[in-house]
C-alpha cells in the first residue's frame, strides 16, 4: 500500500524520530491515486515519484522539514459515485483485525476496537473505534479521526512496522487544505459565530415576545427550561430559531441551522431550513451532547421540535437527525452503537413512515421499534401541543423486525394506513408534469418503471426533467448515465433547473450552480458498456451511503454488451430486468429504466409491445411510459407521453408535450389548450374509446369547439364513434 510510505515518514517526524529508513521504489496503484487528494513525502520518495511543481504546496511541520503534497482538482464528494473494485465484506474487515492481533466486537452496525491513536492507558480499552460494516468506514470518538477502511490499514501496518503501540491522529487529521477550501471554511465558521452571537436565548427575550415566536412556530407547550437545556436561541434578523451543533474534542460549536417561518398567501404557515456549512457538510445529531455514556434507550425524531418534545414529556434521550427523514448519514452510526433499543419517530405522514423502515435496517432490526404515523400519533411536537400522552404513543410502538410469513393482524394497520391517507400512498407529484400526476397519482418508492420511445425523440432530456422535478422535491437521486457522460447531463438538467440558457447568462452561472448544488443529486461514474453485478453493488452502495430512494438507468442495452456475447441476448435482459425488479423491492427504490424500443415504422406509435425484448421488461414494470413522437409532423404538439400501464390504480392515458428548446424542458406551458386524453378499455369489443379532456374555460363556446377539435377515437375502435 503506497499510502504506508507517506505514513510511515509522518510518524517518524511527528512522534520525535529522527531517522527514517528509505522506501524502496514502488509504483502507485492509479486508480487510488487519481480518486483522493494524495500526499507525497518529498525527502523519502525517489525523484521519478515527485509531485508536479504546479500542484504542490509547503506544510512547515518543523523548522527544517518541509513535506510536499499533491492534491487532484477538488471535486464535491457525494456529487459522484465511485465504486471500489474489490467489494468489502464484514468477514475481510475481522479476519485482518485477527492477523493484526487486533481486539474486537460486534456492534449493530459497527465493530468496536481499541483507538489505535490514543497512547495505552488513556481510555484505549473503552473500544472507542467504530468500523462500518459495510463500507470499512472507521471513527475514533477520542479524536475524532475518520477515514478509509485503506487509510485504517495502512495506519496499522506502519504503526506495527515502525514497533509502536499507537501512532498520532495528527497524521491523518493533519491534511492541507487548497487555499479556496481553507477560505471557504474559514467563511462559514465566521458566519456561524455571527448568527450565533447575535441571537437571543429565550429567557432573555420578553414574555410577550418569547411566547409570540412560539406561537409562531407551534412550540407554545415547550418549556423556556427545554429550550434553555437543547440551546435554542433565536435570530431577530431573520425572525428565525436557532439550533446548534456542538462537536469536537471540545465540544466547540461547528454550525447552525436556522428555522424560518412564512405567512403565504391562503393564510398557510411554511418553514424553511437553513443551515451553516451546507447540508451536505451537516452532520449534526441534536441533542448529542446532553447523552450520558450509560443511556441505553433513545428516541430518533427527523425535526429538533419533535427531540425537545419527546424529551420534555417523556424523560428520555431523544436526538433529532440532521437530514429529517431525506437521510441518515453512516457517519452518524457510531454515535448510536451504545443505544439497545432505538424508537424511530420521525413524524406523522406516509414519507416518515417508510424512511422509518429504511433506516431501521441501518440501524439493526432487533433493536429498532417504530412509532407508525396515525391520526392519533402525529409528529412528536403536534402530539404534544395536542395534549396527548407521548410515553405511552413511544411504549405502543411496534418492532421494526418480521417474519416471512404474517396474518392480517399484522397487516391490518398497514391496511388501514393506506386507507386513511390516500394522497400520501400515493407517492410525490409532478410539479412540472401535472397531467402525468392526474394518471399515475405520484411516485412511490420500491417501483419499477420502463420508459421508452423512439431514437433521437428525447427520452434523455425528458426523463432528466422527469427526475429533477422530483429531487428538486427532496428525493434522493441516483443516475447511471452510460449513454451520454455526466458532464453533458450535469449541462442539461443544469438549464432545465434554471429554465434558461445559461450559454448567453454566464453571468448567473455561479447563482444558478449553487443552488444545484445543493440537490440531493448523485452520478456513477460509468460510461458505456457494464456489467450488471458492479452497477448492482454501485446501487446498492449509493442507498446505504445516501438513502437513495429514485436510481435512473439509462439505458439497459449498454449494460447487455458484455453478458450477451456467449448468451442468449433476450434471456440476458430478463436477467438483467429481474435483478432490478428484484433490486427496487428489497431496497424499498423506485428503479427507472430506459429501454430502446424495436424498430417501427415512423407513422405507427409505439406499443407496450414495442419494448425491445421478451414481454419480462412489461410484466415486470410497475408502470410503462411511452415517449410518442410523429416523426412526419413538424408542428407543436408532435411529441406526448403515454401512460401504458399503471399498477397503482390502473388508469392509463395520454397527453401532450412541448420541448421548449431554450431551457431544455418538456414542462412548458402549451401554446393552445392542454389537452390529456384518457384511454378506456371497451370489455365489449376489445377497443379502445379516448375521451378528451379539456381545462375548464370561461367561455362556454370556446370549450365546446375546443372539444370538437380534439375528440378522437383511437385506432381500432368502433365506427361511428370517430369525430370531427
Amino acid at each position: 500500500m503506497w499510502r504506508s510510505r507517506f505514513l510511515r515518514g509522518a510518524v517518524c517526524l511527528l512522534q520525535g524520530g529522527g531517522y527514517c529508513s528509505p522506501c524502496k521504489r514502488f509504483q502507485l496503484p492509479s486508480w487510488r491515486y487519481l480518486s483522493l487528494s494524495q500526499p507525497c513525502l518529498n525527502p523519502l520518495l525517489p525523484c521519478s515519484l515527485k509531485a508536479p511543481r504546479w500542484n504542490q504546496s509547503e506544510i512547515k511541520l518543523r523548522p527544517s522539514v518541509s513535506l510536499y503534497f499533491y492534491r487532484t482538482l477538488r471535486k464535491d464528494a457525494a456529487s459522484t459515485i465511485d465504486f471500489p473494485l474489490h467489494s468489502l465484506a464484514v468477514t475481510d474487515i475481522k479476519q485482518y483485525l485477527r492477523s493484526k492481533d487486533i481486539p474486537f466486537h460486534d456492534g449493530y452496525s459497527c465493530l468496536h476496537a481499541p483507538s489505535i491513536f490514543l497512547e495505552p492507558g488513556s481510555g484505549r480499552e473503552n473500544h472507542s473505534l467504530f468500523i462500518d460494516k459495510t463500507t470499512g468506514q472507521f471513527l475514533c470518538k477520542d479524536t475524532l479521526v475518520e477515514g478509509t477502511w485503506e487509510d485504517l490499514q495502512d495506519c496499522i501496518e506502519v504503526m506495527l512496522n515502525e514497533g509502536q503501540t499507537f501512532i498520532s491522529p495528527n497524521v491523518l487529521l493533519g491534511f492541507p487544505e487548497s487555499v479556496e477550501e481553507q477560505e471557504e471554511r474559514e467563511m462559514e465558521l465566521k458566519e456561524v459565530q455571527r448568527i450565533w452571537s447575535s441571537s437571543v436565548p429565550f429567557s432573555e427575550l420578553l414574555e410577550e415576545e418569547a411566547q409570540l415566536v412560539k406561537t409562531m412556530f407551534e412550540i407554545g407547550k415547550l418549556t423556556n427550561g427545554t429550550l434553555k437545556k437543547f440551546g435554542v436561541r433565536f435570530f431577530k434578523p431573520t425572525r428565525s430559531l436557532v439550533f446548534p451543533w456542538f462537536s469536537g474534542r471540545d465540544s466547540g460549536l461547528r454550525g447552525v441551522k436556522l428555522l424560518s417561518a412564512a405567512m403565504t398567501g391562503d393564510g398557510q404557515v411554511t418553514y424553511t431550513e437553513a443551515t451553516v456549512p451546507k447540508i451536505s457538510n451537516y452532520h449534526n445529531l441534536f441533542g448529542l451532547p446532553l447523552i450520558a455514556w450509560k443511556d441505553v434507550e433513545v428516541v430518533l425524531t427527523g425535526h429538533e421540535l419533535d427531540s425537545m418534545a419527546v424529551s420534555q414529556a417523556t424523560g428520555l434521550p431523544s436526538l433529532a437527525l440532521p437530514r429529517g427523514v431525506s437521510c441518515l448519514p453512516p457517519i452518524l452510526l457510531p454515535y448510536l452503537e451504545q443505544f439497545k433499543k432505538v424508537t424511530l419517530w420521525l413524524g406523522g405522514d406516509m414519507r416518515s413512515w417508510e424512511a422509518s423502515k429504511i433506516f431501521s435496517r441501518k440501524l439493526g432490526l432487533k433493536r429498532c421499534s417504530l412509532v407508525r404515523p396515525g391520526e392519533f400519533q402525529p409528529c412528536p411536537s403536534k402530539a404534544l401541543g395536542q395534549g396527548k400522552n407521548l410515553a405511552r404513543i413511544v411504549k405502543a410502538s411496534i418492532p421494526a423486525a418480521h417474519k416471512s410469513i404474517v396474518s392480517f393482524k399484522q397487516l391490518r394497520e398497514d391496511v388501514y394506513g393506506e386507507l386513511a391517507n390516500v394522497e400520501q400512498v400515493a407517492g410525490i407529484p409532478w410539479f412540472r408534469f401535472p397531467e402525468l400526476t392526474r394518471i399515475l397519482k405520484g411516485h412511490r418508492k420500491g417501483e419499477l418503471t420502463v420508459f421508452t420511445g423512439p431514437t433521437g425523440s428525447g427520452k434523455t432530456t425528458f426523463i432528466s426533467e422527469f427526475a429533477l422535478d422530483l429531487c428538486m422535491q427532496g428525493v434522493n437521486t441516483l443516475w447511471g448515465s452510460f449513454e451520454i457522460n455526466n458532464v453533458r447531463l450535469a449541462k442539461i438538467m443544469l438549464t432545465q433547473f434554471a429554465k434558461q440558457r445559461l450559454e448567453e447568462n454566464l453571468d448567473q452561472y455561479d447563482m444558478w450552480a449553487d443552488k444545484f448544488e445543493d440537490l440531493p443529486l448523485y452520478f456513477m461514474t460509468f460510461h458505456g458498456q457494464q456489467n450488471i453485478k458492479t452497477v448492482l453493488d454501485t446501487m446498492q452502495h449509493a442507498v446505504y451511503l445516501y438513502d437513495i430512494s429514485h436510481v435512473i438507468i439509462d439505458n439497459l442495452q449498454f449494460m447487455m454488451g458484455q453478458e450477451s456475447l456467449s448468451f442468449d441476448k433476450f434471456a440476458v435482459q430478463d436477467h438483467i430486468i429481474g435483478a432490478f425488479r428484484k433490486f427496487a423491492t428489497n431496497n424499498s427504490c423506485h428503479v427507472t429504466l430506459i429501454i430502446h424500443p424495436r424498430k417501427e415504422e415512423d407513422d405507427k406509435d409505439l406499443q407496450t409491445a414495442s419494448i425491445f425484448g421478451t414481454a419480462k421488461a412489461s410484466q415486470e414494470a410497475d408502470n410503462v411510459l411511452i415517449l410518442q413522437e410523429k416523426k412526419l409532423v413538424t408542428c407543436p404538439g408532435r411529441r406526448s407521453l403515454q401512460v401504458a400501464k399503471n399498477r397503482f390504480d390502473g388508469d392509463v392515458g395520454i397527453f401532450a408535450l412541448e420541448f421548449n428548446k431554450a431551457s431544455l424542458t418538456f414542462s412548458a406551458p402549451l401554446k393552445g389548450k392542454q389537452k390529456l386524453r384518457k384511454v378506456k378499455a371497451d370489455k365489449n369489443n376489445n377497443t379502445e374509446e379516448t375521451e378528451a379532456i379539456e381545462p375548464k374555460e370561461s367561455n362556454e363556446k370556446a370549450l365546446k369547439t375546443a372539444k370538437t377539435k380534439t375528440a378522437r377515437t383511437e385506432k381500432g375502435s368502433a365506427p361511428g364513434k370517430g369525430a370531427t
